[in-house]
């Protein structure tokens, strides 16, 4: 089994940075469960920041890979 499957925070707050890349609402984040709504709410931050930043989808998705290495 990978260890992305076992680490469900990072997969919380990977799930949580892609959706801030793509400029999704954080209300989607009552999807998760209470243990990792903080961590989805970290990442969201951090992916609208690169947002703005001028970060395109692209280098987000490279960048979320990199969290699980």
């Amino acid at each position: 089994m990978k260890k992305m499957k076992r680490d469900q925070h990072l997969r919380a707050y990977v799930r949580g940075y892609r959706a801030g890349m793509a400029g999704r609402s954080k209300a989607l984040c009552e999807q998760c469960g209470a243990n990792a709504r903080q961590d989805w709410l970290a990442g969201w931050r951090e992916g609208r920041e690169d947002m703005w930043n001028g970060l395109t989808p692209v280098d987000g998705t490279h960048k979320a890979v990199s969290f699980s290495q």
